[in-house]
């Protein structure tokens, strides 16, 4: 799209931040308000209101907005269109998946997929579930594999997979011994937990509000930005977290963590997250007929079970 002004309005005020749309967009702070002040020039009217720290859209703003939007999915249907016009599978399928997918479930799946299809290259970016979702929406990525909740109405949603939540403890902990944990069992331990953004983290939290318990009640000790810093501090008795089961097997199977269910029991979606578009690239059907198939048929040990849940918007 030739007007980045354009672009970088739209993702402004789809998240209502300068700031994460430019981290989004991989901009400066400036860079970005830079481009909305041109816009604004352009149009001879602001776009935005700032007060208190709080970003809003005028009324023109709204107007422009829609407008955008229009116009972004008119240009992603002429691209899909055009490759679709070249026919035959072939080229390339830009992925993103969150942390824990793309190191605990992809590799055996993309390696199975990439044996049927020589012919297809794969390129994966690895970022948290919101993160994904914002490639997704700026068109940066042709597909998205999250394990959290996405509400967007301009995507489509389909769960693929349902993943099991355990509570991890070392070995020496109390808890190590016990056949299930309630969430008042581990409320007082010091919890290690994923950053600001994460799946992993949003589901937990939710879990805490589904059981009438303040998100402020979880005694948070430590930040960590992947599993594996996870395992490693919980195993070095640093505190108690809550982790995928595919993502603890080796360590439970080598005895270096206890993995324990939890009452009731913590599961969420793996889902596929995709743009709602008229035409799409061929090698991405062929892709997501082949995630499909993949997810029926027998899969490795550790991988979470399969939902009979349906296609969401």
């Amino acid at each position: 799209m030739s007007d980045r002004r354009l672009q970088v309005f739209f993702t402004v005020a789809r998240l209502l931040s300068f700031t994460r749309a430019a981290e989004v967009l991989h901009m400066t702070q400036p860079a970005v308000t830079f481009q909305v002040r041109q816009l604004e020039e352009q149009f001879d009217t602001r776009l935005f209101d700032r007060n208190h720290n709080r970003v809003t859209l005028t009324e023109a703003g709204r107007l422009v907005f829609r407008y955008a939007e229009r116009i972004f999915e008119t240009y992603s249907e002429m691209e899909a269109a055009m490759r679709e016009l070249k026919g035959a599978v072939g080229g390339a399928v830009v992925l993103g998946a969150s942390t824990t997918v793309a190191e605990y479930l992809l590799p055996t799946l993309l390696g199975a997929f990439l044996r049927s299809h020589p012919e297809v290259g794969i390129s994966l970016r690895v970022g948290n579930t919101e993160a994904v979702v914002a490639m997704v929406e700026e068109s940066e990525i042709d597909l998205g594999v999250v394990e959290a909740p996405v509400s967007n109405r301009n995507l489509i949603v389909q769960p693929c997979l349902i993943d099991h939540l355990r509570l991890i403890v070392a070995p020496d902990h109390r808890l190590a011994k016990h056949r299930k944990v309630t969430l008042h069992d581990f409320l007082d331990e010091p919890f290690v937990c994923r950053e600001e953004g994460s799946g992993t983290r949003e589901v937990i939290m939710e879990y805490l509000t589904r059981q009438s318990c303040s998100r402020n009640r979880l005694n948070l000790c430590m930040e960590l930005g992947s599993p594996e810093a996870i395992k490693g501090a919980v195993a070095a008795g640093m505190g108690v977290s809550i982790l995928s089961e595919s993502v603890i097997a080796k360590e439970v199977t080598l005895s270096h963590l206890v993995a324990i269910p939890l009452e009731p029991p913590l599961e969420r979606p793996i889902s596929l997250v995709h743009a709602r578009q008229k035409f799409r690239v061929p090698t991405l059907e062929v892709l997501l007929r082949f995630i499909r198939e993949y997810c029926t048929r027998d899969v490795p040990p550790g991988t979470p079970s399969i939902p009979h849940g349906k296609e969401t918007t």
